[in-house]
């Protein structure tokens, strides 16, 4: 392999007479050549050998760089190579290196723009989302938290105030920040504290739904969610609303003089079955036996329940309309089913002169009147969907239909003693099956 001292002249003289390459070698710098190809093209190259290998290096072509530097470029690397270096491995790392860069800049520019979109935007596409897994009042509470003001009330005059939710969802993600979440959550505290703890949580949800989409989990900030928070945030109270013995009587006479039948008749079999109120709400035509006496409850976790028809509510659905295929129907709303009975069953509780009782006390007071009869724990929290607590409950436990029945008739017998309704003649039920044990907590 023939040296000579490379010029600029001498380098632009310099052609491939060959069908491949050709090289011209420095006698300056071991192992800097030109190479020059059939096609034309002329590079300054560097070969040597590391571990026992032949490695060759392109410097760059010969019209990108000139012989000076090419020298100084080809010393440093011989250098890196006597060290035991090898400058292909650093090329690769500073190729990987930019290509990172750019892939955490291309993102950050995407973070960037996502994080400029308004909350709302992202809580619209959650509602969208999650609207088929909800039940309908869990959506009615999203959609009346996030509301913005000034609409007018659909009764009455005057305007919608803003939900609690409302000044947040303005926001885009680039604003919210844990000291906005903080300040936002204690100005609604001291004005609505129950409000407040219930946008909390619907706010924490949303935030991880978000944290988990495609699109904005690049814009949710870290650590939103803070200690202070949680401090701030409004404890929540065991509601201990139920109907005390001695107020059955007025409960009953005060619910049987709404006017409208279909509501007196779901308020008394929300108390008479120990219901969910929107797994009495759902009740269909086809979830009634009235030949075996039995009722199933679309329950929110197992599924469905079977609970015995007892002879007053029997008499109650009985005497109802049937309109659609809902037992509680309500030709006014969209459903076509019973949507707001609060209003009414507010009204008869004035008239009773009893202070507080939510519908959900309605369910609350069945579970702590059955004490009066003594009804074996496993039967109530079988009639009301409630998940068995126990080994034995859970895996030996399996009652029929008919012994459920034989409680469930004397709870509702004593109910309707107290409150000085005769009692419905029971009419006789043939033998059914096992009913399914367990359902739902709460």
């Amino acid at each position: 392999m023939a040296k000579i001292n490379l010029t600029t002249g001498r380098i632009a003289s310099f052609t491939c007479d060959t069908a491949t390459q050709a090289f011209l070698w420095d006698s300056t710098v071991p192992g800097l050549a030109v190479r020059a190809t059939a096609g034309g093209k002329k590079a300054f190259i560097l070969e040597s050998r590391l571990a026992g290998k032949t490695i060759r290096l392109t410097l760059g072509d010969v019209g990108g760089i000139n012989l000076d530097v090419a020298r100084t470029k080809a010393r440093k690397l011989l250098n890196q190579i006597k060290e035991g270096i090898d400058p292909r491995e650093e090329k690769r790392q500073a190729i990987a290196a930019q290509e990172a860069a750019k892939v955490e800049r291309e993102r950050q520019e995407a973070a960037d723009q996502v994080k400029s979109l308004l909350l709302k935007d992202a809580w619209n596409e959650y509602l969208e989302a999650r609207k088929p897994k909800w039940s309908e009042r869990h959506l009615k509470d999203h959609v009346a938290l996030s509301q913005e003001p000034g609409r007018p009330l659909k009764r009455g005059t005057g305007s919608l105030q803003a939900g609690p939710l409302s000044s947040l969802l303005d926001m885009r993600f680039s604003e919210l920040t844990a000291p906005v979440v903080e300040s936002w959550l204690a100005r609604q505290a001291s004005e609505r504290p129950a409000m407040a703890a219930l946008s909390f949580r619907l706010l924490r949800a949303f935030l991880n739904w978000c944290g988990e989409h495609e699109t904005y989990k690049a814009a949710v900030a870290d650590g939103l969610i803070t200690r202070r928070v949680k401090e701030i945030l409004p404890g929540k109270k065991a509601k201990t609303d139920c109907l005390q013995k001695e107020q059955l009587a007025g409960w009953f006479a005060a619910v049987r003089q709404i006017n409208n039948p279909v509501i007196a008749a779901y308020l008394q079999t929300l108390l008479l079955t120990g219901a969910r109120r929107e797994e009495l709400a759902g009740l269909r035509w086809d979830d009634i036996d009235f030949r075996w006496k039995s009722m199933t409850i679309r329950d929110k976790v197992e599924g469905m329940r079977i609970i015995p028809l007892t002879p007053f509510v029997e008499q109650l659905l009985r005497f109802l309309p049937r309109r659609s295929e809902w037992v509680f129907s309500s030709p006014t709303a969209a459903s076509g089913r019973i949507q707001e009975p609060r209003i009414a069953h507010t009204k008869a509780l004035t008239v009773a002169g009893i202070d507080h009782l939510t519908l959900h006390g309605l369910r609350r007071s069945f579970g702590s009147l059955a004490e009066w009869v003594e009804l074996p724990a496993g039967v109530v929290a079988q009639i009301m969907g409630h998940k068995p607590s126990a080994t034995a409950e859970r895996h030996y436990r399996v009652r029929p239909l008919d012994l459920l029945r034989k409680w469930h008739t004397t709870l509702e017998a004593w109910m309707l003693e107290q409150a000085g309704i005769a009692a419905p003649v029971e009419r006789a039920a043939q033998p059914l099956k096992l009913a399914a044990a367990g359902g739902g907590k709460k």
